[in-house]
C-alpha cells in the first residue's frame, strides 16, 4: 500500500507578531500569528553568516529584512507587533532592518527583557 503525500497548508496572516531574541552571538527571530502559533523562524546561521560574523548587527539587520520579505511574499504578512529581548547593538541593527521596509505597519514595540533580581536579603548573623 503506497503513503499518501500530504499536501503542504499554506499559512496565510494578514498581522503577525515578531519575537526577536538577541544574544551576544546570535539573533534568533520568530514570527507568531496573533494567537501565539508558530508561522516561520530564523537565525543568523540561516543567512550564511558563520562564526563571530553572525553576531554582528549587520547580520541581524538583515535577518528581519529577510523574513519580513518571505512572510509579505508567500503569507500576505500586512502588519506587525515586534516583541524583544535582551540587549546589544544587535537589537539596534534588527530594528532598522524593520524600519527599512517600508510598507510593514509597526502595530507596537514591547520590551521583554528580564529584570535581574537577586533574591530577598538572608537573616544577619548574630555577633556575639
Amino acid at each position: 500500500m503506497a503513503w499518501a503525500k500530504k499536501k503542504k497548508k499554506s499559512t496565510k496572516i494578514s498581522s503577525g507578531i515578531l519575537h526577536i531574541l538577541t544574544t551576544s552571538n546570535n539573533t534568533h527571530i520568530t514570527l507568531t500569528d496573533v494567537q501565539g502559533n508558530r508561522v516561520a523562524w530564523w537565525g543568523t546561521g540561516m543567512l550564511w553568516f558563520k562564526g563571530a560574523k553572525q553576531s554582528t548587527p549587520y547580520a541581524a539587520e538583515q535577518l528581519c529584512k529577510s523574513i519580513i520579505q518571505d512572510a509579505k511574499d508567500n503569507m500576505g504578512l500586512k502588519e506587525i507587533g515586534i516583541i524583544a529581548k535582551w540587549l546589544g547593538m544587535w537589537r539596534d541593527g534588527s530594528f532598522k532592518g524593520i524600519n527599512d521596509v517600508w510598507w510593514i505597519d509597526i502595530l507596537r514595540i514591547k520590551e521583554a527583557t528580564p529584570i535581574q533580581h537577586g533574591g530577598c536579603k538572608r537573616k544577619r548573623r548574630k555577633r556575639n
